[in-house]
């Protein structure tokens, strides 16, 4: 028995070399990291030989992969959305950079930071808290401030803000994303209510600081991204309005309405169980401003990292 295929499949301790992350890889460099598997396909060769075809990402980038020898054995440790340590070669195949895995074994779920793998905000988490905090004093309606403030300012949804993506694969993809998609609509009411000063700016801002809060519990985190229990049987949009609700107890019942309304509709009045007719749909300006707020962010966010053309 041949037990050379054995004993390519172990990743054996190595002090000599610190893992690498795909934005240091280069050509005609050993490969020696710790990666998600982002896709897995078995494939076959021309000469009829399976091998696999994967994507490995970490924080810093992806890089595709192949595993030629054992491929099916060492394809068996691990699934797409795993986390693994990987040894190997970096080369250039077809004008890209590409590694080629001889070694590997699966990080169990639960010892590792998920941070370690999946992408981030380029822009610092205390720089938008700060623009955050910022468009928070701009409702100058004393109750509605307060239910943002502390909806926002109140555990778990104050670290989970901090952390959560606004999508697992389109726009603000990434740690961080949900934080600085927020700013982004906030500091966009900021600029529609200077323009259009018969809106009623506290309950824009108020609502847009407040649309996507249902995030927060919306995600699970691992070597990838993954969606929640809630957030695939409830969705959002319902979270959001759970978690507004519980703080806005003490807010007038018209305001309170008026502020679920926006929230809800802010992907369309449909979302929120109303039929457009004749009309927008829309109970207010201020609903219909968020919804076209929202989609234009979300659009040119899209366009910027995912390009013009369909997705």
């Amino acid at each position: 028995m041949d037990h050379r295929g054995v004993e390519a499949a172990t990743v054996e301790a190595n002090p000599e070399k610190d893992p690498e992350g795909v934005a240091s890889l280069q050509p005609g460099r050993p490969l020696n990291g710790r990666f998600a598997v982002v896709r897995k396909d078995r494939q076959q060769s021309k000469a009829g030989t399976p091998y696999l075809s994967l994507e490995l990402r970490d924080r810093t980038g992806s890089v595709p992969a192949r595993i030629f020898r054992e491929a099916d054995q060492l394809g068996a440790r691990f699934e797409r959305g795993d986390a693994i340590e990987a040894r190997g070669n970096v080369e250039r195949f077809r004008g890209r950079l590409s590694v080629e895995v001889t070694a590997l074994r699966r990080i169990e779920p639960g010892s590792f930071d998920p941070a370690e793998f999946l992408p981030s905000a380029y822009r610092s988490v205390e720089e938008l808290e700060g623009f955050l905090e910022h468009l928070c004093g701009e409702i100058y309606d004393a109750p509605l401030r307060a239910v943002v403030e502390a909806t926002l300012r109140t555990e778990p949804v104050a670290s989970e803000l901090r952390r959560a993506p606004c999508t697992r694969g389109a726009h603000h993809a990434y740690l961080g994303g949900l934080l600085e998609h927020t700013v982004a609509v906030g500091t966009l009411v900021g600029e529609v209510c200077q323009l259009h000063p018969k809106l009623d700016s506290d309950l824009l801002m108020a609502a847009a600081l407040l649309h996507d809060v249902g995030k927060t519990r919306e995600f699970t985190y691992g070597a990838e991204f993954g969606i929640s229990e809630e957030g695939s049987l409830l969705g959002h949009l319902a979270l959001g309005a759970e978690i507004i609700n519980a703080r806005a107890g003490r807010l007038a019942p018209e305001r309170r309405l008026a502020l679920l309304h926006c929230v809800l509709s802010h992907h369309g009045p449909e979302a929120a169980g109303r039929s457009r007719g004749a009309g927008s749909g829309f109970a207010s300006a201020e609903a219909l401003a968020l919804q076209r707020i929202n989609s234009l962010e979300t659009g040119i966010k899209g366009a910027l990292e995912h390009g013009l053309g369909p997705r």
